[in-house]
Order: structure tokens, then sequence, then C-alpha cells
């Protein structure tokens, strides 16, 4: 049996899930999480108002849908499923008539909420610069 060293578990420690590796399983998580709808529904549950401020807060389906504009319903659920799956939201059902469901952030979620306003944020602010530079690029080919 060989025996590992100290430096070579810290490489193995490392690059156990670098997404620059092919068979890392961390791909598929940004895959996912670069979906436009995840970093919608993120900022929608974490009160992410017109003024920029956070109050998280939770939503039933019916308002998410009314927040985030074009969102299909199909999308939406799919959006929800795999935030539940992955544990960055919950979903809590109350037996009412009709029923209730509340999607809501986890910890980890709300971890994860930082960094979704910060990309919405950044690209609400640079849009006039990136459409002026697809001008220009359009316009030398």
């Amino acid at each position: 049996m060989a025996t590992t060293t100290a430096a070579q578990k810290r490489d193995r420690d490392k690059n156990a899930y670098n997404a620059m590796l092919a068979a890392c399983p961390s791909r598929q998580l940004l895959d996912r999480l670069s979906d436009k709808w995840v970093v919608l529904v993120l900022c929608a549950l974490g009160g992410d108002g017109p003024d920029g401020t956070a109050h998280p807060a939770a939503l039933r389906y019916s308002e998410l849908s009314r927040i985030i504009a074009g969102v299909s319903e199909k999308m939406l659920t799919q959006t929800l499923r795999s935030l539940e799956r992955d544990g960055l939201i919950t979903r809590k059902v109350t037996p009412t008539v009709p029923v209730t469901v509340d999607y809501d952030m986890t910890e980890l979620g709300i971890s994860l909420h930082h960094t979704a306003r910060h990309l919405r944020t950044w690209a609400q602010d640079n849009m006039d610069a990136v459409q002026s530079n697809r001008r220009n690029y359009d316009g030398n080919r």
C-alpha cells in the first residue's frame, strides 16, 4: 500500500473540486448557477427591491412569478425544484384551501444570494457599455 505524503494529500484535496477539470462535478453546479432564472429567483427570494436593498422573505409561487417578469410556469417550476434539490431553498406546504406553498432561502442559499445580487447589479450597471461594445463590434464586421 502506497503512503501519501502531506503535500500529496493537500494537492489531492485542492483539486477535488476544480471546475477547470473536465470531470469535476462542480461544473454541473456552475452550469445550474449560471442560469438567469436561478439568479433572478435568488434575487427575488432575497427581497431585492428596486432600491437595491435586500429584505429576505418567503414567497409564494404566484408572487415569484409576478416579480420575475417573463419566466414561464415550466421554467419557474424547474428552477425551484433544482434549487430545492441543491439545498438552496426550502418549500413549505401549508394545508389550506387552496394549498399554500411558500419558498424561502436556506443558509446556503443566502450565502449564494449575495453573489447573485452582485451579478445582477453588475449586469444592470454595465448594460449601456455592453450594448455600445456590441454595436461597435457588429459595425466592424
